[in-house]
């Protein structure tokens, strides 16, 4: 096993001279974590297992060092503040979003979908950002096993279900379109939250498999997770042994989850192409506007994606990109696109003004004709 990752065990190693350091680090682990600076160097030797065969195992482990933007230096700061504020707008618009649909004049399965999205756009988010918030204004981000392998669990389970919950309101456009006599007989309060639990429960099922899976291996030193956060490829680069069946199981998977909601949308959008072809113009207009908002989010959120599986030096920067950008833009894009929550969500904001003090007349100065 020792010679799979050419590490020799932990307990053999001898101390190098300090004008040697490097040479012998180079030597007995031939990994990019040479790239780290100083402090990552000494917090993972800290956090090594003292087992006499040098592997890391689930019970050994005490933390994870996610590398993220650790050789951002300077740039760090302006990287805090970016991301800072684009969590901060996510938080508040799909909040808003999300208040402005208790408004019991929204009634239209459209907006209960609507609020759900939201929902877990507020908690996709608040899986990675906080955190790596909080790397950025350290030298060492760590991150206990348990925790790795619980957000490991919500990333995933969140991406899919946000793109279950898109393929859901994808076909509620189309019963709205294709069948508007039916539509309310169609989508009855049941049928919405079994769509909603087919969703979530599709998620955890797209994720358990590969994440317990990961969660079972051992794992080698050093214990440095080059990504943002806990990505599923970057750990599971740090397992001690053959990998080939985590990385099928992951990539069937993924391929199940991408291709089964993508197969879905495009064929409900298929339907609706051809239903709108035999409107008028009037009623083409209507159908166009009706979609328009949810065919823009899913163009988004499926390009950016494409965008992920690029070169692995850059993919860190374009994954958190991309699981800020949807999340990011779902509320203008509704807001901007539907009148109707536009409308509500302007009631909603007058509730927060202050009332108008009106003037008071000064009782003295009030003269009684004669």
């Amino acid at each position: 096993m020792d010679d799979y990752f050419n590490i020799k065990p932990l307990n053999k190693i001898v101390t190098p001279r300090p004008s040697s350091g490097v040479l012998s680090v180079k030597k007995h682990l031939c990994i990019s974590f040479l790239t780290l600076p100083d402090s990552y160097l000494s917090s993972s030797t800290k956090y090594r297992s003292s087992s006499d065969n040098g592997t890391w195992g689930t019970d050994a482990i005490s933390v994870f060092i996610i590398q993220g933007f650790a050789n951002f230096g300077p740039k760090k700061m302006v990287l805090f503040v970016l991301l800072l504020l684009g969590y901060i707008i996510i938080l508040g618009g799909n909040s808003i979003i999300i208040f402005a649909l208790t408004d019991l004049k929204l009634k239209s399965p459209m907006f209960f979908f609507l609020y759900n999205l939201s929902f877990v756009d507020i908690l996709y988010t608040t899986t990675t950002i906080p955190k790596m918030l909080s790397g950025l204004l350290s030298d060492v981000n760590t991150v206990s096993v348990p925790g790795c392998f619980l957000q490991m669990q919500f990333v995933i389970q969140l991406g899919i279900t946000s793109r279950a919950i898109l393929t859901v309101m994808a076909y509620d456009r189309y019963v709205a379109i294709c069948n508007p006599l039916r539509y309310s007989a169609i989508m009855t309060l049941p049928v919405r939250l079994l769509l909603i639990a087919g969703a979530w429960s599709f998620g955890a099922f797209c994720t358990l498999p590969a994440t317990s899976m990961s969660f079972q291996r051992s794992y080698c030193g050093p214990n440095v997770v080059n990504h943002g956060w806990c990505d599923p490829s970057s750990v599971r680069r740090l397992v001690c042994g053959d990998v080939t069946v985590d990385n099928i199981v992951s990539l069937s998977c993924a391929v199940v989850a991408l291709s089964t909601t993508g197969i879905l949308i495009l064929t409900s959008y298929i339907l609706i192409g051809v239903s709108v072809s035999k409107m008028v113009v009037a009623q083409r207009l209507k159908a166009f506007g009706t979609c328009a908002a949810h065919l823009t989010v899913v163009s988004i959120s499926y390009s950016s994606a494409s965008c992920v599986y690029i070169s692995y030096r850059v993919r860190i920067i374009v994954s958190v990109l991309y699981a800020a950008l949807t999340p990011f833009l779902n509320p203008m894009i509704y807001s901007l696109k539907n009148k109707e929550l536009r409308e509500s969500i302007g009631r909603n904001l007058m509730r927060f003004r202050p009332a108008a003090v009106l003037p008071n007349k000064d009782v003295n100065t009030v003269t009684t004709s004669s």
